[in-house]
């Protein structure tokens, strides 16, 4: 028994215990559908898979409550996997670890998963529980969707009966969304040539470490540290007066993750070693009083290594260290629409070097198309500007807001009714895959609700105890009160 057992609603806690203990990643996420297909089985409902592996179940209404309009759950399966420098996890073997910590539940040193655990694990515990009372009811888990939505893309019409789809991927309690960011993937590629590193020169590792990262959406508002492009702007500040050879830079390990840490190695003038070790000193002081309110945490090491391969020509290193220190990250316009909300965002997410290249790959979102193209266009200036080449791909669209869903209403007379406050009906610049649900089912009325969750894509993640309650509360009253057809 896990220790959330005592948690309430414990149904939905023990279903996440579970979730939790099977490894999930994206790409990774076949385990978790075979365990979730033997036990739809074995309850006897109805449950398939499509071309992509999305799987769908279905559970007939509750007695009385046939003639109620169809509904879908809906979440993904997948989790982002990330994990603090010092924690041994393997995500593709390694069970997450969770805990209660006061009013939280968190994990042992990686993300929990609550995203999008706790909505996969609320759908299931509605199926489970015979006291909850609903209409046609279905539930729809799709595949990666952290990593690039591919089961939202695969999704084919005439699949879904329902007329009603409630997505459980929010992360704020007391909040509906009914609309949200689309986005494109942007990756540059700069060549590389090398030579071999000079004779008397010493090599370093400059390590920058301890950022709190975040989801590149919902927590690219708030000012927090980009390891690559912290790490671009000391090399664009030093490297020249160092005679600094550039050997290797590494930053970030996903597009949607604000990158935590990064390291660059290299090489210095043996005279230009105690230099180096003091400008590194200097600039962690510097991020520190700079960033004091956002990164408490945040560390610059320098340790001695061993160049294993040769550095960048100048040409090359010039080119590469001016093109990531210029290229645009963070928000880069609110919107008009609906004040107070991001419309357009990129986030420097990965910096990957190689023998004989150099990626850059960087996720945009944006309320509306044109921001997208506005960002993507820069950043193919930039490239042009750089010699470099860039691919923009595995764009999906965002999720246009419609004030007059009639399912959106009733989401916030329910909350109403239940806790006697106006909930906040917000459009999220985080990515949801209603947007291309659209495609495949136009007419669908659709709505996006979740407990509160901090941390996202980080291993800071946590889940609010109480709000996943009162989440619990809001959603199987909804279904209660789903109307009749027409």
């Amino acid at each position: 028994m896990s220790e959330l057992s005592q948690l309430f609603p414990q149904p939905l806690w023990d279903i996440f215990a579970k979730i939790c203990s099977i490894p999930h990643p994206s790409y990774h996420e076949e385990q978790l559908a075979a365990h979730i297909i033997e036990w739809a089985k074995e309850k006897e409902f109805h449950v398939e898979r499509d071309s992509v592996g999305n799987i769908l179940i279905r559970k007939p209404a509750s007695k009385g409550l046939e003639n109620r309009k169809a509904v879908v759950l809906q979440a993904h399966l997948d989790m982002v996997p990330q994990k603090n420098n010092d924690t041994a996890h393997d995500f593709e073997k390694d069970p997450i670890q969770p805990y209660i910590d006061g009013d939280w539940v968190t994990a042992k040193g990686t993300t929990l998963g609550a995203d999008n655990g706790i909505g996969m694990a609320s759908a299931l515990a509605v199926l489970a529980d015979d006291s909850v009372k609903h209409g046609p009811l279905e539930v729809l888990l799709t595949m990666t969707e952290e990593a690039g939505m591919d089961g939202a893309f695969g999704l084919q019409p005439g699949w879904l009966q329902a007329d009603i789809l409630i997505n459980t991927d929010s992360e704020e309690e007391g909040e509906i969304y009914m609309g949200c960011a689309g986005g494109i993937d942007v990756t540059t590629t700069l060549s590389l040539s090398r030579e071999a590193v000079p004779a008397g020169y010493s090599t370093f590792t400059l390590t920058l470490k301890g950022l709190k990262g975040g989801h590149s959406g919902g927590d690219i508002h708030l000012g927090l540290g980009n390891a690559n492009k912290l790490l671009a702007r000391f090399l664009a500040g030093h490297a020249t007066e160092l005679g600094a050879r550039l050997v290797d830079f590494q930053g970030g390990t996903l597009r949607n993750a604000i990158p935590r840490e990064g390291h660059i190695t290299l090489a210095v003038p043996a005279d230009k070693a105690a230099q180096l070790k003091s400008l590194a000193q200097t600039f962690e002081a510097l991020l520190r009083e700079e960033l004091a309110q956002k990164e408490k945490n945040l560390v610059v090491t320098l340790e001695a290594a061993t160049a294993a391969q040769g550095a960048l020509t100048a040409d090359v290193q010039s080119r590469f260290i001016n093109m990531l220190n210029v290229m645009p990250n963070g928000v880069i316009r609110m919107s008009d629409v609906v004040p107070g909300v991001v419309e357009t965002s990129l986030n420097v997410g990965v910096v990957k070097m190689s023998d004989d290249r150099v990626q850059i790959i960087c996720l945009v979102r944006s309320l509306i198309e044109s921001g997208k193209s506005s960002v993507v266009s820069m950043l193919t200036s930039l490239a042009a500007l750089s010699g470099a080449d860039i691919v923009a791909e595995g764009g999906y669209p965002g999720w246009q807001p419609d004030a007059d869903s009639p399912v959106m209403h009733l989401v916030s007379e329910t909350y109403q009714q239940l806790f006697d406050k106006t909930p906040n009906i917000m459009v999220i610049h985080a990515g949801l895959e209603c947007g291309l649900f659209k495609k495949p089912y136009p007419d669908m009325d659709m709505v996006s609700i979740g407990p509160t969750i901090t941390g996202a894509h980080s291993p800071d993640e946590q889940v609010h105890i109480k709000s996943v309650g009162q989440y619990w509360q809001l959603l199987t009253a909804i279904l209660k009160a789903i109307p009749e057809k027409a």
